[in-house]
């Protein structure tokens, strides 16, 4: 079969989305590739029809559990059977199992982590790998915005299992990262593919409120406005259990919260809840939306600040995945970046913790206070780094330290000067990808756009009642 009768018979569609075709044809005609397409263009298509197109396993990095989940769960439903992730889902045995019976498997998805442990890449080395596909490619740079340092290690399992054919894939990612990419998974001769990041069905629009306290009753007056379902995202956990208890207090009952403290069982729970239609709203961290394939998702408001453009646009591509119109709405507090300020802070270890273990030499579980999982990654892998360069492992550290926190600074303030700005949201933003400014209707709240377009029916209808009962009132009593 040809790609487009691929495309037709096992995905159900008509037409290649922008990027797809390319995409696909580069690897095909045995090209390593780079590809930036825009968040909710169908990504995964670009190494699943392919995929089955070439004879071997296809091995795909990925960086989060539900979204590993969600695309073995699509696969099956497609009738593709031969599919496995390899994560904590799996108990000990069923891993040793599955790894012991690779061959069975066409589609394998696993962690950059899970890529480190010898025993697993010996598994992977005994099957034939077609294609070694990397999503989220950004995260490879520590100028992404979701920086895992194991992703910068992938380029030792690529050579490890025989620098098969590559796929990197990305929404976001400016050309220092894109060099970052090709740089760490040493694709020389690599066919690059970057698309525009406009998602022109998407309004943006952002309220500057005064006030903290005012963003609860401003976010319930938005929410009953808007056509559903939609996503609101929280840059904390307990602000948005907050937000979901005020909204059902106010009639919006259909809603639930999301977040990275919860059961993983309550988190599958609450994503198919929303993908199934049970739910008209999702109050959430940014652990939720990687994966979720809900095409008809209205609207997606940021209660807080994003840290960053590149984590913004990923966010706000997750509404009008359909085509139809979609709106972003951000409410902003001057000071509201304050808030990630102290996020980043937390996302390191501090010059304490450090110390404990560069010049103590604690191991980095016995560390007071104890160490959450991300900063134990980051000791680790710094500290190996530090090594490998001959340097002090506490100046090494720090230093990385430093420079990330300044980066994530810069990013902040990149944000608010966004927000500040008299000139097109849209052009902005797209200026920071070197892209020229859009020629648009409906863009955004600088340039005007139509708001009924993003109503929900029912309050079309309730003012249309209203209007007709002043009409009749005027006919009854004349002059009233």
């Amino acid at each position: 079969m040809t790609i487009d009768e691929h495309l037709h018979h096992t995905f159900g569609f008509s037409s290649f989305r922008p990027g797809q075709r390319e995409t696909i044809e580069s690897l095909l005609n045995g090209r390593h590739t780079l590809s930036m397409l825009p968040t909710g263009t169908g990504k995964s298509l670009c190494y699943q029809l392919p995929g089955l197109m070439l004879d071997g396993a296809v091995l795909i990095v990925s960086p989060l559990l539900s979204l590993m989940q969600d695309q073995v769960e699509q696969l099956k439903i497609k009738g593709e059977k031969r599919v496995i992730a390899l994560n904590s889902f799996l108990q000990y045995e069923e891993k040793h199992a599955a790894l012991s019976q690779l061959e069975q498997y066409k589609f394998i998805f696993l962690s950059p982590e899970m890529l480190q442990l010898p025993y697993v890449i010996s598994a992977l080395c005994a099957r034939s790998i077609a294609l070694f596909v990397v999503d989220e490619a950004h995260c490879i740079s520590q100028w992404g915005y979701d920086f895992r340092p194991d992703y910068g290690l992938l380029g030792k399992a690529r050579k490890e299992l025989g620098n098969p054919l590559t796929l990197a894939l990305t929404a976001t990612a400016d050309k220092k990262v894109r060099s970052d990419i090709r740089k760490t998974l040493c694709l020389d001769d690599v066919s690059e593919w970057v698309f525009s990041v406009n998602r022109p069905n998407i309004a943006i629009d952002i309220e500057v409120l005064q006030e903290p306290l005012e963003k609860q009753k401003r976010l319930q007056e938005i929410v009953h406005f808007l056509q559903k379902p939609g996503i609101v995202y929280f840059s904390g956990r307990k602000s948005a259990e907050e937000a979901v208890v005020y909204l059902k207090q106010h009639g919006i009952t259909r809603t639930a919260f999301y977040h990275g403290g919860m059961d993983i069982g309550d988190r599958l729970l609450i994503q198919h809840q929303f993908l199934n239609g049970d739910l008209d709203v999702v109050c959430a961290t940014s652990a939720f939306g990687m994966g979720i394939n809900k095409g008809n998702v209205r609207f997606v408001i940021h209660y807080h600040l994003p840290s960053q453009m590149e984590a913004y646009l990923q966010e706000i591509g997750r509404a009008g995945r359909d085509g139809k119109p979609a709106i972003s709405i951000l409410l902003y507090v001057p000071g509201d970046e304050k808030l990630h300020e102290f996020i980043a802070e937390s996302e390191f270890p501090d010059e304490g913790q450090i110390r404990q273990v560069t010049e103590y030499g604690l191991h980095p579980r016995d560390v007071q206070p104890p160490l959450s999982e991300t900063q134990e990654r980051f000791l680790v892998h710094y500290a190996k780094a530090a090594d490998q360069h001959r340097e002090s492992r506490a100046t090494f550290i720090k230093d990385v330290r430093t420079t990330l926190l300044e980066r994530k600074a810069e990013k902040r303030f990149q944000m608010k000067r966004w927000i500040e700005a008299d000139s097109c949201r849209r052009a902005a933003y797209m200026q920071f990808f070197d892209e020229p400014p859009p020629n648009q209707l409906n863009c955004c709240d600088r340039c005007g756009f139509d708001r009924t377009l993003y109503k929900e029916s029912r309050q079309v209808k309730e003012e249309a009642d209203q209007l007709n009962w002043r009409e009749r009132l005027n006919l009854l009593l004349p002059g009233h």
